[in-house]
């Protein structure tokens, strides 16, 4: 986490740090996805049609950095890698889901926006 970002003079914003982890155009729908089920790459590549590759391969590199997602390799021949949320990515479970209650109140004005 980059800490210039939640931090102004001195002053911490546990608002901006949060943000500096889970924003961005990305990863709020793939930690949204993981919250609903654990997923290999395919998967997510799948119902995000409009990533690149790289895009989401350095998203979820960024969210393992962070602790939030969990990358597990599976030996099989090829290769199965599966992505879920740590104990850490569990916990912003209430703002994911406030963040959806909140998408759902105000469905009009962001489809209209």
């Amino acid at each position: 986490m980059d800490t210039r970002a939640s931090q102004t003079k001195g002053y911490f914003c546990p608002v901006t740090a949060t943000v500096s982890i889970i924003g961005g155009k990305w990863k709020p729908i793939i930690l949204w996805l993981l919250y609903q089920r654990a997923s290999r790459y395919g998967e997510l590549k799948r119902q995000l049609p409009t990533i690149t590759a790289k895009m989401l391969t350095q998203q979820l590199r960024d969210l393992e950095r962070d602790g939030i997602v969990n990358r597990k390799v599976h030996e099989v021949v090829p290769p199965q890698v599966e992505y879920s949320l740590t104990e850490r990515g569990h916990s912003l479970a209430p703002i994911l889901l406030s963040m959806e209650k909140w998408g759902n109140q105000h469905r009009r004005f962001l489809q209209a926006g």
